[in-house]
């Protein structure tokens, strides 16, 4: 079995609440246009995960939308959108959201990362003489 794959994984339809601003029946639309974040969801437990989406001033200029994420464990998650159309606010702060996860996943999984993983301190060059003075030495030799 795919480790990376929760034993209940989490998806849109099942962790999405529908916050201020929307409505139950605007719901199954958000799921629809939410569905790309399912395979990123999946490594998450759907018990232990929570979406919220809400919109400030719907149809209104300046309307924003808000998307919640929480997973047990990890830091809240918090994308926003100020596009004039609602769907394109959803996609931003969809995609912005997925972006985060992505971003938290390499962090957390340094084993695949080689940024991360890579930390000791370069070689000393060959020929270079100048030794390296440890706490316990005074650093009185003029270097």
């Amino acid at each position: 079995m795919d480790m990376s794959v929760s034993a209940n994984p989490a998806t849109v339809d099942n962790c999405l609440r529908v916050g201020t601003g929307f409505s139950q029946g605007d719901r199954n639309w958000i799921v629809e246009q939410f569905a790309t974040l399912d395979a990123r969801l999946a490594s998450f437990n759907a018990d232990t995960t929570e979406l919220e989406i809400s919109v400030k001033d719907r149809a209104a200029k300046g309307q924003k939308v808000t998307l919640e994420c929480w997973i047990a464990g990890r830091q809240k998650i918090v994308t926003t959108s100020s596009e004039e159309d609602l769907h394109d606010a959803l996609n931003d702060a969809r995609d912005d959201l997925r972006r985060r996860l992505n971003d938290a996943k390499t962090k957390q999984e340094p084993r695949h990362n080689r940024h991360l993983r890579e930390t000791a301190l370069p070689e000393p060059l060959e020929g270079d003489d100048v030794p390296l003075l440890t706490e316990s030495e005074p650093a009185e030799r003029g270097i």
